[in-house]
């Protein structure tokens, strides 16, 4: 299924997305040496219990996973790289963190994710790495406007990651959004240009580029969701939900210090 809104829940998309942003940048801050996973998720369900939201994750029971996930937000350390499931461990320095989240209020979605490094350790790959992913995100939002193809946007977020020497697994990627999390199209991070469905306004996307630093081969962790690298090397991932407008695409989770 692929949605398009209209203006009234365009809106709704938009107040979905500044919490999405504004949960992500605390749980940013608030997440340091010492740190336990546990916490993280216990932090991310209060605070969208307190905005009335509803988590897009909890309940959520895909085919690829083990069950439903039980939890509100994706914790995913060092080799960790997607549906990284909180359990009990406590954050080292210079730790690769990565946070997903995805909550629904008013009725629709919005879903992003953050790469970051916890403490003072600055470890020169991790750091390229997290950039990377960042650039390759932007790479992706800068072509994604009315009459664009998904391949156009694939092909954008793939060019910044092979030219970077990392391996990219399409499996796994973006993806429509709006009712619910997960919807058409796939939006996978390398591809053709010129091919898939063609962008429109009020078209929701979560963009998400991900990498492993050596390898493009997944493995399932023993909690039957973690998914980490085949190699034990790191990863990265960095996400936004964005709206197709007549003027190109609207970055709807930003948070609150990025916006003003």
């Amino acid at each position: 299924m692929i949605e398009i809104l209209n203006s009234a829940r365009l809106e709704r998309a938009r107040s979905s997305g500044a919490l999405v942003g504004d949960i992500l940048d605390t749980l940013r801050r608030r997440s340091v040496v010492g740190t336990n996973l546990l916490d993280i998720d216990r932090w991310a369900k209060e605070m969208i219990v307190e905005a009335g939201a509803q988590s897009c994750y909890v309940d959520y029971a895909p085919s690829f996973g083990r069950g439903p996930f039980g939890h509100y937000i994706c914790t995913a350390v060092n080799d960790g790289v997607l549906h990284g499931r909180p359990h009990h461990y406590k954050l080292a320095d210079g730790d690769l963190l990565t946070l997903d989240l995805a909550v629904s209020l008013g009725g629709v979605a919005a879903d992003a994710a953050i790469s970051f490094l916890v403490g003072r350790a600055r470890p020169a790959e991790s750091v390229a790495m997290i950039e990377t992913t960042e650039r390759a995100l932007a790479a992706g939002i800068a072509a994604a406007k009315p009459g664009a193809r998904i391949g156009d946007l694939s092909h954008a977020i793939g060019t910044v990651l092979g030219e970077a020497g990392y391996p990219v697994n399409t499996e796994f990627g973006g993806h429509g959004i709006g009712s619910t999390m997960h919807q058409d199209p796939h939006v996978p991070n390398a591809g053709r240009p010129g091919r898939g469905y063609t962008l429109r306004p009020g078209l929701l996307l979560a963009l998400e580029p991900w990498v492993m630093a050596d390898t493009a081969t997944l493995v399932t962790d023993a909690d039957g969701w973690t998914l980490r690298s085949a190699t034990g090397c790191r990863t990265a991932h960095t996400e936004h939900t964005v709206a197709i407008t007549e003027d190109g695409a609207e970055i709807l989770t930003l948070p609150s210090r990025a916006r003003s």
